[in-house]
């Protein structure tokens, strides 16, 4: 085992801690905490974007993925939807990642050579797995539609793609700055950015059809 992936793994575990404390905390520290990470984001996107106007869409963008975020947060008192979205893109970058190294294969994209079509199946198939794990033991998720409409794995299956798609077009502006990571914050995994870069284009359209469905 790798010393980079000990470091991925371990970094991991504290993530999910600190994410599990950031979720239910109470409203003021969550707000406190929120802002740091958005600011933080802010900052290293302007490590890899270089255009001034283009930068400025940036910030708009992530401000209105993040005020997503803050309305998916205070939508019921268990935090299931940002849970349910959480899992999904976590499951893709599990499943991106792991069969993707075992499996190898043909590259999905030269903006990112690491991506393989053997981990883009990987992607979709792992948050199908966790979303699902999650979707029968939880009884807080609001959809108007139920766990056996075929309509919420159509929703896991988007939200993994714009996932994948927000992880390689994060990739593409990397590149294009020939840079490696948009941070050096957490050990294993590059900046803040290279870790929510498929959750914070999965909120804004889910936030979309929230608001179109009720």
């Amino acid at each position: 085992m790798s010393v980079n992936l000990i470091k991925r793994i371990l970094s991991s575990i504290i993530l999910i801690i600190i994410l599990f404390f950031f979720l239910n905390s109470n409203k003021i520290i969550f707000i406190i905490i929120l802002s740091c990470i958005f600011f933080i984001a802010c900052h290293e996107l302007k490590n890899i974007i270089l255009k001034t106007n283009l930068l400025i869409a940036g910030y708009l963008f992530l401000l209105f993925s993040f005020y997503c975020f803050f309305k998916f947060r205070f939508i019921d008192d268990n935090n299931s939807y940002l849970y349910f979205l959480l899992i999904i893109c976590i499951g893709s970058d599990v499943g991106g990642y792991v069969i993707g190294k075992i499996f190898g294969g043909p590259k999905l994209t030269k903006i990112s050579p690491n991506k393989t079509y053997s981990g883009m199946f990987g992607a979709f198939i792992f948050s199908l797995i966790f979303s699902s794990i999650y979707l029968s033991i939880s009884k807080n998720i609001y959809f108007s539609f139920t766990i056996y409409n075929l309509e919420i794995y159509a929703l896991i299956l988007i939200c993994s793609g714009i996932s994948q798609v927000g992880d390689i077009f994060i990739s593409y502006l990397k590149r294009k700055s020939n840079v490696k990571d948009s941070g050096k914050l957490i050990p294993g995994h590059g900046g803040i950015l290279d870790r929510i870069d498929g959750i914070i284009f999965v909120l804004p359209f889910v936030y979309i059809f929230y608001q179109l469905n009720f």
